[in-house]
């Protein structure tokens, strides 16, 4: 089986997570799934879809059923830049909507 890159960056995260501690510099990883985007929108107009058609037609794959926002990722990530997450290192954290598998 194939490793998947997934994997990779989450022990990659792990391992830095853990060098860089002492340092009290904190890594963690953001997945981002499907979110809203000029390229999605772009894409959708070539395929003779409006965007909102073609975000509702995607969403039918993702478990809560829509496509991301771009606020939500942001947030994430502002979140982790905040000293609301100074004792968090060595996550990997999945904004997808639910489609990542369980580890």
């Amino acid at each position: 089986m194939p490793i998947q890159w997934s994997h990779c960056v989450w022990a990659l995260t792990k391992a830095l997570s853990r060098d860089l501690a002492e340092f009290n510099i904190l890594v963690n990883t953001v997945c981002i799934g499907l979110i809203k985007s000029g390229q999605m929108r772009r894409g959708a107009e070539r395929s003779g879809l409006t965007p909102e058609q073609r975000y509702e037609q995607m969403g039918k794959n993702i478990p809560l059923g829509r496509v991301g926002e771009a606020a939500e990722a942001a947030n994430v990530i502002a979140f982790l830049a905040s000293e609301a997450a100074s004792y968090i290192t060595g996550a990997a954290i999945n904004v997808d909507g639910g489609m990542s598998g369980v580890l």
